[in-house]
């Protein structure tokens, strides 16, 4: 599967939308709950996912649109000097397993280091999410260590694995 990544489109937003509305469409390691689609909306009004602090792209496999990747400033000391970015995903539940997560990954880190001075992105998955975990390490990140209990989600706290590609 041919896999690139797009600027959302405003009817991109209805898919997103249905995917995130339950755990099924999610998956288990990022279902936080019903959440409200103002934010979502407003966020692609005022900037269509494309801010100097954070963004989010479509993932399209064969030219459908799959998922979405996200990214966001992080900091390790003053944001002025010590930023990165962290990075997230959602592959639509339909197209899970087939390596568009890896694809998407290693795609976004090359655009983010082609586009911005970033210098690390990270990135962090549940500890139980193995199938993410080789998809970050195939796309080119290094596991960095756990996050121990770093993740409130279902009435429980969730270990975090922290992986980061460092610029090239």
């Amino acid at each position: 599967m041919e896999v690139t990544l797009r600027p959302v489109r405003a009817k991109d937003l209805e898919l997103f939308e249905r995917e995130r509305a339950d755990r099924e469409g999610t998956g288990p390691h990022q279902w936080f709950g019903h959440r409200p689609p103002q934010p979502f909306h407003r966020e692609f009004a005022e900037n269509g996912f494309l801010g100097p602090d954070s963004g989010r792209m479509t993932i399209e496999g064969d030219g459908v649109p799959v998922g979405w990747v996200s990214w966001w400033m992080n900091s390790w000391g003053p944001d002025l000097t010590s930023w990165c970015w962290s990075t997230g995903i959602c592959v639509f539940s339909g197209y899970r397993g087939k390596g568009i997560g890896t694809q998407a990954q290693a795609q976004l880190a090359a655009y983010l280091f082609a586009h911005t001075r970033a210098e690390r992105i990270q990135s962090f998955t549940d500890a139980e999410n193995v199938a993410e975990q080789r998809a970050l390490e195939k796309a080119g990140f290094v596991r960095e260590g756990v996050i121990r209990r770093g993740q409130w989600r279902e009435g429980a706290w969730h270990d975090q694995v922290l992986y980061s590609a460092l610029r090239p």
